[in-house]
């Protein structure tokens, strides 16, 4: 199968690392921003899902505040079943806010363009709405 990655950064003005870290890892605040429910763990290698089911994977490294690493897959036909691809976002504190580092590998291509625009639309413009005010 092949795959391409996805990488993306974005800083959030007004945003702490900690308020990004517990927006994507707190179930109720990652559905308040996407608009779809969420059921998170802040567990190591606990499941979740996201995006009303859409979504489901593992939390594969956690480190508060910092950093989150993340087995994720879509559950449609561009996902082969039980396939994963990694989600890594890490938070950098910086001048007037947090800059996201966000890479994406092992993302099926087939389901590249559509899952590279649900981060900006589900994820990155939502957290500036949410902060920068």
């Amino acid at each position: 199968m092949k795959t391409r990655a996805i990488r993306q950064q974005v800083t959030v003005r007004g945003a702490t690392p900690h308020d990004l870290y517990e927006t994507i890892m707190d179930s109720r605040r990652h559905t308040k921003l996407t608009g779809d429910k969420a059921k998170m763990s802040r567990k190591l290698g606990a499941k979740f899902t996201a995006g009303d089911g859409w979504i489901d994977g593992m939390n594969l490294e956690l480190v508060k505040d910092k950093l989150i690493v993340q087995g994720w897959r879509g559950n449609d036909d561009d996902w082969p079943k039980g396939y994963y691809s990694v989600v890594r976002f890490r938070f950098t504190k910086v001048k007037g806010g947090t800059r996201l580092d966000f890479l994406h590998s092992g993302v099926p291509v087939p389901a590249f363009e559509e899952t590279r625009f649900g981060w900006l639309e589900y994820y990155w413009d939502p957290l500036k709405q949410t902060f920068q005010k």
